[in-house]
């Protein structure tokens, strides 16, 4: 009976261990917050300047969804994950924080900033996924960005998930 008992103290353990590095894999977590937006129909831009902080940048639209200052999905992935996440826009050669549950040091949303030119941003230039521990608004992260691409597979904007280290 004790041997019963403890394996499977010892199966639920692990059960339990192995649930919580999946729910932390920051790439099973960013493919699942592209399969949030991808439910939303096709990404593409408006020209049409929208405010994003202080700056004015194109809209970028999942489907029929424009994503600029709309934080509803990166509010419900926050609480179905605990992960940070954000979705920036392409303006000219720099990718714009446009929707983001990642607050600044006074609390506000860190709308209108732009991702820093490093190798993620190289990377979003190519085309391909980046994931490293990262530095966002002067918090580390074990984080992934994806590009976001139209049709015509030009880059116009790029996915971010973080899990606080």
């Amino acid at each position: 009976m004790k041997k019963l008992i403890s394996a499977t103290i010892t199966a639920a353990a692990f059960v339990m261990m192995a649930g919580t590095a999946h729910a932390e894999d920051p790439k099973a977590a960013i493919a699942k917050l592209d399969a949030m937006y991808a439910k939303l129909g096709e990404p593409h831009v408006d020209g049409n300047a929208e405010k994003a902080g202080d700056l004015a940048v194109p809209a970028l639209y999942f489907g029929k969804r424009k994503i600029n200052n709309n934080n509803d999905v990166v509010d419900e992935f926050k609480k179905s994950t605990g992960a940070t996440a954000t979705v920036f826009v392409k303006s000219g050669e720099d990718y714009v924080r446009i929707s983001t549950n990642v607050l600044t040091p006074e609390g506000k949303r860190g709308v209108g900033t732009k991702l820093a030119r490093a190798a993620t941003y190289e990377a979003m230039n190519k085309g391909v996924q980046a994931c490293s521990v990262v530095d966002v608004l002067g918090t580390k992260y074990d984080a992934c960005y994806n590009p976001i691409k139209d049709k015509s597979g030009a880059v116009i904007g790029v996915t971010y998930i973080g899990f606080k280290q």
